[in-house]
């Protein structure tokens, strides 16, 4: 009985070697093409060289990218193509493994795969991703477009009452779960097709219910400054600065930004050239006079006692209000900020009227009723301007301009706080140095050699009243 079995199996065996020599010398003379009955992603492959079935995926790939995906952000739709969020394969590979089916291994294994394919389809499967970074760019670029912040509760002022607006429900994308939404959708469940995929969304809830905001009865501050010898353009400056900042709501924590406030100094925002401090001159300049609209702001902080963040004075004193106790808006290096650090919503009132400006801070009061503030300030030093006579070979002989200068100044801002009118304690505000500028004398020495070395020497002394007679002296020689 085992010599039968023993001889059967190796009759099979032989018959087998035959077949698969006859397999190996016909994959030979094809030049090695893959077999009938392959196919790559639904794609017959059979007959085909590895480059060409390569050429053919990347083919369909391209096709493949055209497909868009729609994305579903809230009630609004983006359908991006595949190929703009990078589609790629990740298996490229099985073309070269589709190629060696029926041509590796032992004899029996080739024999196998070849006679399986004669009874079934070898089916390859295609494996898909996207470019990360590019749906992340997507993201973040586009469907972004549709974020809406909460508008939070506010108050408008009528009279002597405040009224409740009552704020909206924002809708904030959640960036990195839609990248993953995105990216695990085509890697998991993607048909080969049009798809849509939600992006998921955050809500985003307005700060401040009526029971919050109805806590803002009391006056904490409030401070006026005369604009009265300004002109017309300055005067419309100092009033739209008033404009942009009356009626805000801050919130406990948040921190103001004067310059974010009443920037940019545009015409389209509503400013004109008007005189501003610059290097102890004054010039023409975009929204000139919105520093006393910071400086106005500043002093009514104080005297609501808030949180000072940043503050900054002037070059030089200002005329409105005494040394120390101004507040410069200057490009983005000096503002005026200020935090809500009390329990409870503050209100910033702001107005205009017989060329003054007044601010008005509104919240709950916690301070004890018998308590007062007082704000002194005291001139610590003074350094006075000399007098500068400089040459211009630039200009003739007879010209002269004088240029004002400015007293360098050192002051400090006192806090005195009372108790039943007795000074109970005095704290330091700040300390500011205002820089001394000198008075410049400009003379023209163009002109006669010798009458412009005269000139010359009597500059070199820096004696005003010699430069002035040799001056003259000059000018009658010269008529």
């Amino acid at each position: 009985m085992k010599k039968k079995t023993w001889f059967a199996g190796l009759l099979f065996c032989l018959t087998l070697t035959a077949g698969g020599m006859q397999a190996f010398a016909a994959d030979t003379a094809s030049g090695s093409v893959i077999h009938s009955g392959v196919y790559i992603d639904g794609i017959d492959v059979s007959g085909m060289t590895v480059a060409e079935a390569q050429a053919e995926i990347e083919a369909y790939a391209e096709e493949l990218g055209q497909e868009t995906l729609t994305l579903n952000i809230g009630e609004n739709q983006l359908q991006p193509t595949l190929s703009e969020l990078g589609l790629s394969c990740t298996n490229m590979d099985v073309i070269e493994e589709a190629a060696q089916l029926g041509k590796t291994g032992n004899i029996i294994r080739r024999y196998k795969e070849r006679k399986d394919l004669e009874h079934e389809n070898k089916q390859y499967q295609l494996t898909w991703t996207l470019d990360e970074s590019l749906v992340s760019e997507y993201v973040n670029n586009e469907c972004t477009q549709f974020d809406q912040e909460a508008v939070d509760a506010t108050l408008e002022k009528n009279g002597d009452s405040f009224e409740y607006v009552a704020g909206t429900t924002g809708l904030l994308l959640d960036v990195d779960g839609s990248v993953d939404a995105i990216m695990n959708y085509v890697e998991s469940e993607w048909d080969y097709t049009d798809g849509g995929v939600p992006l998921p969304v955050e809500i985003d809830e307005p700060r401040g219910s009526e029971e919050e905001l109805s806590k803002v009865q009391d006056m904490l501050g409030t401070y006026t400054t005369s604009y009265s010898t300004s002109g017309s353009n300055r005067s419309a400056n100092i009033a739209r600065g008033a404009e942009l900042i009356n009626g805000t709501v801050l919130y406990p924590g948040d921190t103001f930004s004067a310059y974010e406030a009443v920037s940019p100094f545009t015409t389209a925002n509503g400013y004109y050239m008007a005189g501003s401090y610059l290097n102890g001159e004054t010039v023409d300049s975009m929204g000139g006079g919105i520093c006393q609209v910071s400086t106005t702001l500043y002093n009514a902080v104080i005297r609501a006692e808030l949180e000072i963040v940043e503050r900054s004075g002037h070059s030089m004193p200002v005329s409105y209000v005494d040394p120390a106790a101004d507040a410069a808006i200057a490009g983005t290096y000096k503002d005026l900020k200020f935090t809500n650090d009390t329990d409870s919503p503050i209100y910033i009132e702001a107005y205009t009227s017989n060329k003054k400006i007044t601010f008005t801070i509104y919240g709950e009061e916690t301070r004890a009723s018998n308590r007062t503030l007082a704000f002194t300030s005291t001139t610590i030093s003074t350094t006075p301007a000399p007098t500068q006579i400089v040459a211009d070979a630039g200009q003739p002989i007879g010209y002269i301009v004088t240029s004002n200068g400015r007293t360098g100044v050192v002051a400090e801002l006192y806090k005195h706080v009372y108790i039943d009118g007795v000074e109970q304690e005095v704290t330091k505000v700040n300390k500011t140095t205002y820089q001394m500028f000198p008075r410049t004398i400009t003379v023209g020495i163009a002109g006669d050699p010798n009458l412009s070395n005269e000139l010359q020497a009597a500059i070199a002394t820096q004696d005003e009243a010699l430069v002035n007679a040799t001056l003259a002296s000059c000018i009658e020689r010269m008529q």
